[in-house]
């Protein structure tokens, strides 16, 4: 398959770290003390499939801006503590980055704000592998819009069709696809109900792409 791309362009959270369940478990406690229970369902559909905020839910309870203003400043304060009490790399992420790096550019696509995207990378050694990093901010449109990868790919200077996806997400699947680009899904225990029938493949992990790739 290493023919059918020019780049390789990784999502984060979720396919190389593990932080979803953290950033579920700071929103949960947030939203709990008004009142709002946010399950593992709920930000399947509304976060990971729809590409909206679970803070919708404290919206249609008739909560103010003002206070889901408050809620998300103390919602990031949380998750940035739980980031601090340490972050996993998936399994299979460190082979496959050294077999692909050098052989092709690399970049990470994600929708984390720049601040925790460092404080999680300050822990994993893992931005050495890429070109350069897009976060939140860094494009007009948030996945599941194609901005964020037609972005990256003009950075590169590589038309999107040679550009290969890695996602966990069914909003991450979306834009990967209306950027017109291949889209390899590899997801986790928060999105593996969902769709993913668009994808290129399939994947349990990251140790499969390697063998896809045909480094192993």
């Amino acid at each position: 398959m290493r023919d059918s791309f020019d780049a390789v362009l990784f999502d984060n959270d979720g396919v190389l770290v593990d932080t979803e369940p953290l950033f579920l478990r700071a929103t949960q406690e947030l939203l709990d003390t008004v009142g709002v229970r946010v399950t593992a369902d709920d930000y399947h559909e509304i976060s990971m499939r729809r590409g909206r905020s679970v803070f919708d839910l404290a919206s249609a309870k008739g909560i103010s801006d003002e206070e889901i203003l408050r809620l998300r400043e103390r919602r990031g304060r949380r998750y940035s503590e739980l980031i601090a009490e340490g972050i996993r790399v998936l399994d299979g992420v460190h082979e496959t980055l050294e077999s692909l790096h050098g052989l092709c550019p690399l970049a990470i696509v994600t929708s984390s704000d720049r601040d925790h995207f460092e404080r999680i990378h300050d822990q994993t050694r893992l931005v050495r592998y890429f070109d350069f990093v897009l976060t939140e901010g860094d494009y007009s449109h948030h996945k599941p819009h194609p901005a964020p990868y037609l972005a990256a790919a003009e950075r590169l200077g590589i038309s999107p069709d040679r550009c290969l996806v890695i996602e966990d997400t069914e909003r991450g699947l979306e834009s990967a696809t209306k950027a017109g680009m291949s889209c390899i899904a590899i997801p986790n225990e928060l999105s593996r109900s969902g769709n993913f029938e668009n994808a290129h493949s399939i994947l349990d992990s990251m140790h499969e792409l390697r063998r896809l790739l045909g480094f192993d």
